[in-house]
């Protein structure tokens, strides 16, 4: 609607300049959702970045990061959109990162044709991390018997009921290194020569951005509005696209979306446990 009511005015009088294009990805990255907690992942973003790309007359699409990391699959899906939109749409896509894109937010990050952070940015944490908790001993002295029943031997593999198996972190260990040279390939693809032969580049260390830049994993240092206007002129103008909205003005519906009670309080639970996990993704940068 906006761009067909922009087609009624003069030109004479429309706004002279560039039209860049924002999508911010900020926060951990995570399946699901909910109004408590809302959740970097596809589905929340899939509109943003189609609206973003579709702006005929923009050069390039600006993309502002600012995520600790999180599911390393939603993370691959968002990268691959990305990149699936910039070839369709021939756009260029510029990356800006906020204060932190490590781990999966990094892996977004390399969507981009070009990367550019703050002296002080985050990046890198090139690797893989599960964590989790054990509570074998618990059960013992609040005095609950654990009664599980499966068809196939390794249906309870790392049970956080169970005491842990030697045999069970091996396999855990085989998962995550598959992932992690999924991850490196993606790297390498996208950064090429522009790395620097570093041996502590994949151990899932992190850098600043001035030593990520000497790194090869961001191509420059400085801050989005100034890139564009340096880019694109003077006169050019930052346009940030937000989350698609209902008839009435409201957030479309899918993702949290009140329910009953009971769903209201089972969501504030569950948000609550969701929390904590944020806090300690984003606890291990500093932030």
């Amino acid at each position: 609607m906006a761009d067909f009511l922009k087609r009624l005015v003069p030109k004479r009088f429309q706004k002279k300049g560039v039209v860049i294009p924002v999508v911010r990805l900020h926060g951990p990255i995570m399946s699901g959702g909910s109004r408590f907690r809302p959740a970097l992942n596809l589905a929340s973003i899939a509109g943003q970045l189609e609206k973003a790309f579709s702006m005929k007359e923009s050069p390039a699409v600006a993309l502002s990061i600012n995520s600790p990391g999180g599911s390393p699959v939603q993370s691959r899906m968002i990268y691959d959109r990305i990149r699936a939109l910039a070839e369709e749409k021939n756009k260029r896509v510029l990356v800006f990162i906020e204060d932190v894109a490590a781990s999966g937010g990094y892996m977004i990050a390399i969507a981009g044709d070009e990367i550019i952070a703050d002296a002080t940015s985050i990046v890198g944490s090139i690797g893989v991390v599960s964590g989790g908790f054990g509570f074998p001993e618990l059960l013992k002295k609040i005095g609950v018997e654990r009664r599980v029943y499966t068809s196939g031997e390794n249906k309870v593999i790392l049970d956080p009921f169970q005491p842990e198996k030697e045999s069970d972190i091996e396999y855990l260990k085989t998962l995550q290194a598959e992932i992690h040279e999924i991850f490196i390939d993606m790297v390498k693809a996208r950064r090429g020569t522009q790395l620097a032969d570093d041996p502590a580049l994949f151990s899932g260390l992190f850098w600043t951005g001035r030593k990520g830049l000497e790194l090869g994993l961001v191509d420059r240092l400085g801050g989005m509005r100034e890139e564009i206007r340096t880019r694109y002129g003077k006169d050019a103008r930052l346009e940030l696209v937000g989350a698609q909205k209902g008839l009435f003005g409201r957030r479309a519906p899918g993702i949290g979306a009140f329910g009953p009670v009971d769903q209201i309080a089972a969501q504030a639970v569950a948000g609550l446990a969701e929390t904590l996990e944020e806090k300690a993704l984003w606890g291990r940068y500093g932030l």
